[in-house]
């Protein structure tokens, strides 16, 4: 089943909404609803009608992987494009997919934040 842009949106928010010691808001543009834990990014939600996406990080090689077998996945917008995917609204794109790609991304973010700093909730 497509997942819409709305839905694909909608579900990558509430995700990331539920993780502990999430803050979000828009930085850099009102477009950008972007998404933090320990003051690092995890994920970029684009508010924009005509591109309906979102940008999450990725091991590189876990990114190239979805973007062969997806054509909604692209390199990351904004950011370092080995180390990000965007995502759109397509065939195979799933809500259950997407809440794995933000609490992944997630995970990823925190394992670069020293232990004193991650939310007490995230394993500590």
């Amino acid at each position: 089943m497509t997942i819409t842009g709305k839905r694909l949106q909608d579900a990558a928010r509430s995700t990331a909404r539920k993780l502990p010691g999430v803050s979000n808001g828009r930085p850099f543009t009102e477009k950008l609803d972007v998404y933090k834990v320990a003051g690092k990014v995890f994920l970029i939600v684009t508010d924009d009608p005509d591109e309906q996406i979102i940008t999450v990080k990725a091991e590189p090689d876990r990114a190239r992987s979805l973007q062969q077998e997806h054509d909604c996945v692209a390199p990351g917008r904004y950011l370092d494009k080995r180390h990000w995917i965007s995502v759109g609204p397509g065939q195979d794109i799933t809500t259950g997919m997407v809440k794995d790609l933000v609490g992944y991304s997630y995970d990823l973010v925190l394992e670069s934040v020293p232990r004193k700093r991650r939310p007490r909730e995230a394993g500590q």
